[in-house]
Formats: C-alpha cells, sequence, structure tokens
C-alpha cells in the first residue's frame, strides 16, 4: 500500500514538474522572443540610420528645368554629393502647381533617399485643391527651411513703366494692358498679382505657365507684360537690362537691389515673401532627417554659398522640422484669408 501511494506521489511529482518545466520553457522563449524582436528593431533602425546613405538620393524639384528652385536644387546637390560620398541626382517633376512633384515624395519610400526643395505653394494650394492626395501636414516632413527671398515684379524693356507707382497709373488708365505670367495657377506669383489688384483696385489678368522658365521666355519676347517671379530666376536678367524691375514684394528693399523700391512704400501694409525649404517623405527615421539637416545647414555655412545665394536674392535662414511645421501652420491661415477675398480658384 505504501509501495502503491509513494509510486502516485512520485507520478504526479514528476508530471508536475515536466508541466513546470514545459510552461517555465514557453515563458522564457516568449520572453526571449519579444526582447529579440524589440532589439531587432532597434538595431534595425540603428542601420539604417548609422550607414546611411548607402546609394544616392534624389532631389525632386517640382519645376521645369532653368527657374529658381531648380538651381538651387542643383546647387544644393552638387554640394552635398562630396559631403555624403553619394550622387544626388536632381530630377524635375513640374505641374499642377508643385502638385505633381510633391505627390511624387509623398509615395516614395520613408527611407531617407528622396527629397524635394517647395515653397509658399504648398501652403496654398489645400485652398485652391479640395481633394489633394495628400496633406502637407502629415504626408511630408519638413527638414529645414533654406532661406527667404522677395519676388521681384519685372516688366518688359517696352512696357513704359519704371516704378510701382507708374504700373497703377498704367493699369488704371488702360484696365486690359497688363498680364501677369506666373509658375502656375495659385503660385506665389499669381498671389503676389492679386494681391496688388485687391490692395489698388487695378486689374491685372493672370497668365499661368508650367514654371518659371517659360514665363521668362515669353517675358522677354513680349507675349506677357510682367511677372512677379523669385528674385533667383531675375537677377541676371535684370543686371543684364533684359527685364526691367520695378518693385519688390518683400516689406523693405533688397540689399541686392537697392535702387528698386519695394511695393509696400507705396501700397501700405502689401508683403508676399517667398520662402524655401527642404522636405521628405514622412515618417523618414528622425535620425536621417537631423543628419540631413545638419549637413544643409553646414552647406548653408559655407561662404561660396551663402554668398551666391545672396547674390541670387536668397537670404540663408534655417531652423528645423518643429519650427518649420509651426511656420507652415501660420501661412495655411493666412493664404486662405486672400484666397477667399480675392475668390482665386484652381483650373
Amino acid at each position: 500500500m505504501a509501495s502503491i501511494c509513494y509510486k502516485s506521489y512520485m507520478k504526479r511529482f514528476f508530471n508536475g514538474l515536466v508541466l513546470f518545466t514545459h510552461t517555465t520553457r514557453a515563458l522564457w522563449l516568449g520572453l526571449l522572443q519579444c526582447s529579440g524582436v524589440a532589439l531587432l528593431g532597434v538595431h534595425s533602425t540603428g542601420t539604417l540610420a548609422d550607414n546611411w546613405p548607402t546609394k544616392p538620393l534624389r532631389f525632386i524639384s517640382p519645376y521645369a528645368p532653368g527657374g529658381g528652385n531648380d538651381l538651387l536644387s542643383r546647387l544644393i546637390a552638387t554640394s552635398l554629393s562630396p559631403r555624403i560620398g553619394q550622387n544626388v541626382i536632381v530630377e524635375n517633376k513640374p505641374g499642377a502647381n508643385t502638385i505633381v512633384g510633391t505627390d511624387y515624395v509623398v509615395h516614395a519610400p520613408a527611407d531617407g533617399y528622396t527629397y524635394i526643395i517647395l515653397t509658399n505653394t504648398v501652403t496654398i494650394n489645400p485652398h485652391l485643391y479640395k481633394k489633394l492626395a495628400f496633406d502637407i501636414t502629415k504626408d511630408l516632413t519638413p527638414v529645414t527651411q533654406i532661406g527667404t527671398s522677395a519676388l521681384i515684379a519685372c516688366v518688359h524693356p517696352s512696357l513704359p513703366v519704371t516704378h510701382i507707382k507708374s504700373l497703377i497709373a498704367l493699369a488704371k488708365s488702360n484696365p486690359q494692358r497688363l498680364n501677369n505670367g506666373s509658375s502656375g495657377n495659385g503660385s506665389t506669383g499669381h498671389l503676389a498679382g492679386e494681391l496688388l489688384a485687391m490692395k489698388t483696385g487695378i486689374l491685372i489678368t493672370h497668365i499661368p505657365y508650367k514654371g518659371v522658365a517659360p514665363v521668362i521666355t515669353d517675358l522677354l519676347g513680349g507675349q506677357i507684360e510682367m511677372s512677379f517671379s523669385p528674385a533667383m530666376s531675375m537677377l541676371p536678367l535684370i543686371h543684364s537690362s533684359r527685364l526691367r524691375a520695378i518693385a519688390v514684394t518683400s516689406p523693405t528693399r533688397l540689399l541686392i537691389l537697392p535702387k528698386v523700391e519695394s511695393i509696400a512704400e507705396t501700397v501700405k501694409g502689401y508683403s508676399a515673401e517667398n520662402w524655401y525649404a527642404l522636405f521628405t517623405t514622412a515618417n523618414t527615421p528622425p535620425d536621417i532627417v537631423e543628419r540631413m539637416r545638419q549637413q544643409i545647414n553646414a552647406i548653408l555655412e559655407e561662404k561660396t554659398i551663402k554668398s551666391s545665394l545672396f547674390e541670387q536674392g536668397l537670404n540663408v535662414k534655417t531652423n528645423n522640422t518643429q519650427q518649420m511645421a509651426k511656420k507652415i501652420a501660420a501661412e495655411l491661415s493666412q493664404w486662405s484669408e486672400v484666397i477667399q477675398a480675392t475668390g482665386i480658384k484652381a483650373d
């Protein structure tokens, strides 16, 4: 009897031990697997950032070749390439007021290899295109602002105006005379003209193009009378007297064009300053975004680069992701008011 009880006890003991061992083993395996996943996750993210970049980067210019955005993209790409040991390829994807190029970057892999230089246009488009396939505040990550620049109101030399007062007088005496060419419907160049018309009561007919380069071509050829376009694109033509600068859209005069008045000197409260900023696809690893920001800022601090940009009318002024996001939010509100007041609509 005692022998049977002993055997029964030992059987229950060993069964319990086996069950305990299996349960404990499963528990430890589960913990190890969870730990392994977490460690692998940290390791993978760290490796992605630590090894970046391992292949060429792409800079998307959402305008046609030859314009200010294209020139700026190529200038930075050329300087960035030797710093990171990889080629930086500039691709032009113009159309729909930067929407084509922006959409391309939005849907690119979030791996830190695709970037785009955008302007204030991204804070204008949401008020013009109600069914955008992306949200600028959610689907792109701002890397850094590059700088700010005034638009320059330029006219064909045959137009009998030399400053903003004479332009306003001409427009009032001949309401159908002025055609303003811009890089696209709803672009900053378009809004700059509409803002002037709204504040002075003149009529300016808007002619949209796909980028600044074709605007310049037609302005030089006399097909249009004027344009509010980036200083980077216009300064060489102004210095060579092929176009005439009559005003700048910044609140004060440009140091590079001290004799050209600001529109605000004649039209109280007028301001339509432009900015350029670098963006990448949303959810790009933050450490890659920060490394790129540091590289861009270092490039912009180089004396030759800063001097070159200054001569082209761009004042270098950088920031970080959070500061740029805040600026975008403020301008989304500002341009909403202007567009509602002027009744501008997308084509």
